[in-house]
Parts: structure tokens; C-alpha cells; sequence
């Protein structure tokens, strides 16, 4: 984390970070660009084996979409878009990019914010307890069973959750976000969407929350052999006073800044736990228009997801500035 200079202003400070957060941007939109016109497939052709179509047609097909432009004016066209907000029309949903992602934006910010919170709730307090409690069967359990859970790829565990509650049990949905024919405002619709999100969530929750336990356990454990815990002791504290009074909130320093990082990495790892569960979301979208390819739905879902994560790190940066007076200086 870098530090303001000596001296230096919050303005200064927030000025530097958002310089680099709009370099990152700028980067990511070009990316997004020439990246994606690397992909094997020609949208058109795939078009084309849909429905019989002559040559002439083809042609025209390629010459509404822009595609038979040169390079330099499709990436020119695209940066005009993305200042207008104008991000382009689907090949696959003839509809406009900007208004399917709003449309899909919110049932992955509805599982995303799910999983979070609970990731993040379980995976402190596990890890505090867990280094507190250090080199005993509870520490022993919990770090063992988190580093599986961290080396697990999201979307295999969520292949397994649905195959054995979905499919084995039938104790749970395979798939969607609600039964098809229920209001989601009715209390039967709200019960019906919950029970759609407990497997991707679990599938989030069990790789997220291993990360936390460990950053939270590593950092507590540094904070452990401080002197201010000893004067701490010394005053009469009892062990879960000096714990949750002095040494967590300490220790929550370092990570609330992986707090953070990882919350846009949620929202992008998103993409395979929404395609497994055939989730309404962002991630879904975004498989759809990998497989034909659909390159203004694939750039438009890369620029938002990339922008939510440069948003979280320079939130990171911002709070943990607040939180940290060796960071913040007068």
C-alpha cells in the first residue's frame, strides 16, 4: 500500500489513486478491444449456419454490424461508444448491450452481495478464533478444511453441490432464479429465490471464506506478541476483551483491504458459478456471448466487471487510509 508523503493532502492522495485507477481504465478498454478480435469464430458465419443466407446477404449482415470496417475505425467506433454509453448491439439478442447489463446486473449483484456478506462474516470470525485458539484441534480443522476449500475451483464444487442436492437429493433447484410462473415480490416467490441461491452461493461462499480465514488468522497471529496486548493483559483484561478490543481491530487493518480486492474478484468469479446454475446474471450473460462470439456484449460485460474491480481497489486504498493513522498523515 503506498503512502501519502509526509505532509501530503487526502485530496493529494485521492487525486494519485484515481490517476491510477483511470490508467487502468484507459488500459482495460483497449484490452478489451484487440483481445476479444482474437477469438477463433466470425460472429456472421455463425449467423449464417443458423439460416440459409447468400453471399450478398452475408456481406450486408457483416456491413450492419461494422465488421467490414478497418480495424482502426471499429476500435475508434468502440471508444466513442463507451464515452456516449452507447456500448454497441448485441449480435445474439439484438438488443443494446447498455440494456441487457442493466436487465442482468441484478440478480449477480443480488448473489455476489449474498455471498459476501457471508464470506466475509465466516471467514473472520473463524480466522480470529482460529488464531486465538492457535495449534489447537479448532485451528488445526478450520486452516486445513479453508486451504481445501481455497484449491478448489468454484465452478467443480459447484458441479458436485448440484449434483448431489439438485440431482441425487432433489432437495434444491438445478437451476434459474425463480419457478417460472411465481411473482419474486410474493412471499412464496421470495422463499422460492432464496432456494435458488443457497447452491451458488455455498459454491461462492466455500472458496471466498477460506481466503479471509487465512489473511484474518496470518494478520492476528502477527499482532499476538505485541506489546500493547501484554500492558493490555496487564490492566486486568480478560483473554476475549484483549481479543476483541485491541487485537482484532488491529488485525483488521491488512485485511480489509483483501476485504475489498476480493470483492470485485467475487463479482467476476461470478461468470462460472452463474453458467453452472443457469443464474439470470452478468456471468451467464457473459458465457452466452463467449460461445458465439458476441463482441459487443463480450466487451461491454469485460469493461464493467474490470470497472467494479478497479472501483474496489481504490475503495481498498481510500479506507484503509481512514482506518490506518501510520497511513494517514497531517
Amino acid at each position: 500500500m503506498d503512502e501519502p508523503p509526509a505532509g501530503g493532502s487526502f485530496t493529494r492522495y485521492f487525486l494519485r489513486k484515481l490517476g491510477g485507477a483511470a490508467t487502468s481504465m484507459v488500459l482495460v478498454i483497449v484490452l478489451g478491444f484487440f483481445a476479444f478480435r482474437m477469438l477463433p469464430g466470425d460472429p456472421v458465419l455463425k449467423i449464417a449456419k443458423e439460416r440459409p443466407m447468400s453471399p450478398a446477404q452475408i456481406a450486408e449482415l457483416r456491413s450492419q454490424y461494422g465488421l467490414d470496417k478497418p480495424v482502426i475505425v471499429q476500435f475508434w467506433d468502440y471508444l466513442v461508444g463507451i464515452v456516449t454509453g452507447d456500448l454497441g448491439e448485441s449480435y445474439v439478442y439484438r438488443k443494446s448491450v447498455s440494456s441487457l447489463i442493466g436487465e442482468y446486473l441484478g440478480p449477480t449483484l443480488l448473489l455476489t452481495a449474498t455471498a459476501a456478506v457471508i464470506a466475509i462474516v465466516l471467514g473472520l470470525w473463524l480466522g480470529q478464533i482460529s488464531a486465538w485458539r492457535r495449534n489447537t484441534l479448532f485451528d488445526k480443522l478450520a486452516s486445513s478444511t479453508s486451504l481445501i476449500f481455497w484449491s478448489v475451483p468454484t465452478f467443480w464444487l459447484g458441479l458436485i453441490l448440484l449434483m448431489i442436492f439438485g440431482g441425487t437429493l432433489q432437495w434444491l433447484p438445478t437451476g434459474g432464479m425463480i419457478t417460472p410462473g411465481l411473482d419474486p415480490w410474493s412471499p412464496a416467490g421470495i422463499i422460492d429465490v432464496i432456494k435458488h441461491l443457497i447452491l451458488p452461493v455455498v459454491s461462492l461462499v466455500a472458496v471466498v471464506y477460506a481466503q479471509f480465514l487465512m489473511i484474518m488468522r496470518a494478520s492476528l497471529l502477527e499482532e499476538m506478541n505485541e506489546d500493547y496486548l501484554t500492558t493490555a493483559r496487564a490492566k486486568g483484561l480478560t483473554e476475549d476483551e484483549v481479543r476483541r478490543r485491541h487485537a482484532v481491530p488491529n488485525a483488521l487493518l491488512p485485511t480489509v483491504t483483501v476485504v475489498f480486492l476480493h470483492i470485485g474478484g467475487l463479482i467476476a468469479g461470478a461468470v462460472t458459478v452463474e453458467a453452472v446454475f443457469s443464474w439470470p446474471g452478468l456471468g451467464k450473460l457473459t458465457f452466452e456471448a463467449i460461445r458465439g462470439p458476441d463482441l459487443p456484449l463480450l466487451q461491454g460485460t469485460f469493461v464493467v466487471f474490470s470497472a467494479i474491480i478497479i472501483v474496489m481497489n481504490l475503495a481498498a486504498d481510500i479506507v484503509y487510509r481512514f482506518l490506518d493513522p501510520r497511513v494517514r498523515r497531517a
